[in-house]
């Protein structure tokens, strides 16, 4: 088997850093695996130590079968750094495992992409793979399609990614021509349309959203895990796109799947899945937002009591 090359996109975070690639390196593909790491530089002068301790820490990393690593000299950003740096990987070998600086592996999350790689490289419907899974509910497929992409863990093609669509009043367009939207946020569960919407209006620089709708759009499919091979430790408010919030954790299996072929369509049990993740999340959404406005009114009483 050829093994992919693993795109690490790093920022100013060294533990959390330091934490992703241990979680890496107890995948046995690790050694013979190329790790290019992309490392943004500060925004401002108050971030400049921080980036210093992590390209401080990058440098001194082994246990790959080839380490590149690629100080920016500008900041530019999450968005421009993964589409750039995607685009020059897959251009170079024609597929890539993309992972960011807070998530955490499993330890075969290498072989279950690597093998899923390998497995649907030629099967043109197929947009990407992915590592994590909500917390779901209820019981999913051990593998399964749903339509579109996704962003914590993937791997991907260069044939796939050379669909992806940065310009989102494209595809704005085309979804309201189609009259997608609905279906695009899960029948209504999930507010990717507006997040698009927002990212067109320069609200958010997502290019995630944009990879979700670019697949989409084409009718394309990720494979997912019945069991997560991936955990987020970044949603800790420590990270420039995360909130603080424990809805998304889930557990990291230890066990290999065995079995990576799935019907190449949508699979209604898992959509029906994730449907009822996101209908339970605008719930807990909401008591998290009321939480924290009652603590905000809260908060003028508290130090006028505690100045008495």
């Amino acid at each position: 088997m050829i093994y992919a090359p693993i795109a690490l996109f790093v920022f100013n975070r060294a533990d959390h850093t330091e934490e992703t690639i241990n979680a890496l390196l107890k995948n046995e593909e690790s050694a013979v695996s190329d790790l290019i790491i992309y490392s943004d530089a500060a925004k401002n002068i108050q971030q400049e130590p921080a980036v210093k301790a992590v390209r401080d820490y990058i440098s001194k990393i082994k246990g790959f079968k080839k380490i590149t690593i690629i100080e920016q000299e500008n900041n530019l950003g999450l968005s421009t750094s993964i589409i750039k740096g995607v685009t020059s990987i897959v251009n170079k070998y024609g597929k890539i495992i993309v992972l960011e600086d807070d998530l955490i592996v499993g330890p075969y999350f290498l072989d279950f992409m690597n093998r899923s790689l390998a497995q649907y490289e030629h099967n043109d419907r197929v947009a990407s793979i992915h590592g994590y899974i909500y917390p779901v509910t209820t019981q999913v497929p051990e593998v399964f399609f749903l339509k579109g992409a996704d962003c914590w863990g993937w791997a991907t093609w260069k044939r796939a990614w050379d669909i992806f669509e940065p310009d989102g009043l494209k595809l704005i367009a085309r979804l309201k021509k189609m009259n997608l939207q609905n279906e695009f946020d899960f029948d209504g569960t999930y507010s990717y349309y507006q997040m698009l919407l927002d990212q067109s209006n320069g609200l958010n620089q997502s290019w995630a959203v944009r990879w979700y709708a670019s697949a989409f759009l084409k009718d394309m499919l990720t494979l997912y895990p019945g069991r997560s091979q991936v955990q987020n430790i970044g949603l800790d408010n420590s990270g420039t796109h995360c909130s603080a919030t424990e809805i998304y954790n889930t557990v990291i299996t230890t066990k290999r799947v065995d079995n990576i072929y799935a019907e190449i369509k949508v699979n209604k049990d898992a959509r029906e899945a994730f449907k009822l993740f996101f209908k339970n999340l605008q719930t807990s959404t909401s008591n998290i937002t009321l939480m924290q406005k009652f603590k905000n009114l809260l908060r003028p009483a508290y130090k006028l009591i505690k100045n008495i």
